[in-house]
């Protein structure tokens, strides 16, 4: 009696589909046997279906999440329904004012870019650099004549060049007066020498009206040629620095006299590093044409206009992915506690569903209800890892 239940049970798993999974197919012949052309036709005809299933479901998936969406916008907003607003009265209310500019430039609003934080998630372990202080050194031969100037470039590591510039200051130690006098500060840029000479550019002057009979470290504001260098770091060939004051004498210390050790020019850099680091469990990432039947994060670009949404100012669209594939039983040795879950109670459970394990915000610029703009970040909106669960 209990084999002619086993049997029965067995039947009925067979009958429900379950030889779709990756477990042996009962109903196909002994490896022995030569399998005939119409065995091999029905063959293609299951797989074709089982990819158009695949495809049915995804597609099913896409929409439930592109409404889904729609609706975690407008609760997390703390709005019932979409603004009332169209794109021309967006063009008369929306201000051409330095402060949105600003606000636009300074946050990231997600477009169409792909982004490397795809490929990211938060290191909560190594330390982060916050401050950078840059000694200078002699600039290459390159951009000298008779081995002037000798001074000064400035080297960064790569890991610096990837983080984002809050501030930079450039030091330069002005030697003492023996009386009042206005100093006319210049920072050159250096190119290579060229047959018709160098070509030293004017990047920065200052006036200066200077007392001081022990010397002075003069700070210049320096995060734009910074930022600049960063974007494209075969421009760096270091800078020139002159001070000279009413007489014509060169205060800056660029090259060291004797007693002037530890005055040489250096660059003070506070930068924001992101505190991000490649993932080392990615899951599946497929595509569109993916023939992939497991748990997958597939591309999805969500268009506000599309919505007619026309009341979120930035950004018009985002990545924001979704979940679709099977979730086997035989992979649950990589999820027991809910493989546990399964075996404790079978009837109460449906089976492990593909879905997000990791998400990430959205920075949103829109209009509200009250025709007031706001600025604020929208938790859970981009899908970045599907799993099993």
């Amino acid at each position: 009696m209990p084999r002619y239940n086993f049997l029965l049970c067995l039947m009925v798993l067979i009958s429900l589909g379950q030889s779709g999974s990756d477990e042996p197919n009962l109903l196909l012949p002994p490896a022995s046997e030569t399998p005939t052309d119409a065995g091999l036709s029905l063959l293609d005809e299951d797989a074709g279906a089982h990819e158009c299933s695949a495809c049915v479901w995804r597609e099913q998936s896409k929409v439930l999440r592109l409404e889904t969406i729609k609706s975690q916008i407008l609760s997390k907003l703390r709005l019932k329904q979409a603004p009332n607003i169209s794109r021309e009265v967006v063009n008369q209310l929306l201000p051409k004012a330095p402060p949105l500019q600003q606000l636009l430039d300074h946050h990231d609003f997600q477009g169409d870019a792909s982004s490397q934080d795809e490929f990211m998630e938060e290191d909560e372990y190594h330390a982060t650099t916050e401050s950078v202080i840059t000694m200078a050194s002699e600039p290459e031969p390159l951009v000298q004549v008779n081995g002037k100037p000798s001074c000064c470039f400035f080297k960064f590591s790569p890991k610096l060049m990837f983080t984002k510039v809050l501030k930079a200051q450039l030091w330069v130690y002005l030697r003492p007066l023996q009386q009042t006098s206005t100093v006319y500060l210049q920072i050159l840029r250096l190119k290579p020498v060229t047959e018709q000479g160098s070509r030293h550019i004017r990047i920065r002057s200052l006036k200066i009206e200077l007392n001081s009979r022990v010397g002075h470290w003069q700070s210049i504001d320096f995060k734009h040629v910074l930022q600049n260098w960063f974007k494209q770091p075969h421009t760096n060939w270091g800078i020139d620095i002159n001070a000279f004051d009413e007489s014509g004498n060169d205060l800056a210390v660029t090259s060291l006299r004797p007693g002037e050790e530890g005055l040489q020019p250096f660059l003070e850099v506070k930068v924001l590093e992101t505190t991000k680091r490649s993932r080392r469990n990615l899951g599946l990432d497929c595509d569109e044409h993916s023939t992939e039947s497991r748990c997958c994060r597939y591309p999805l670009t969500v268009d506000f206009e599309a919505f007619g949404w026309d009341w979120i100012i930035a950004p018009k669209r985002y990545k924001a992915n979704y979940c679709s594939g099977q979730c086997e039983y035989m992979f649950m040795q990589k999820y027991p506690h809910t493989h546990l879950v399964q075996h404790a109670n079978p009837r109460g459970s449906a089976g492990p569903c593909c879905t997000p394990t990791k998400m990430s915000p959205i920075n949103m610029l829109y209009f509200n209800d009250k025709q007031q703009i706001i600025h604020g970040k929208i938790p859970g909106m981009v899908v970045d890892r599907c799993g099993c669960s």
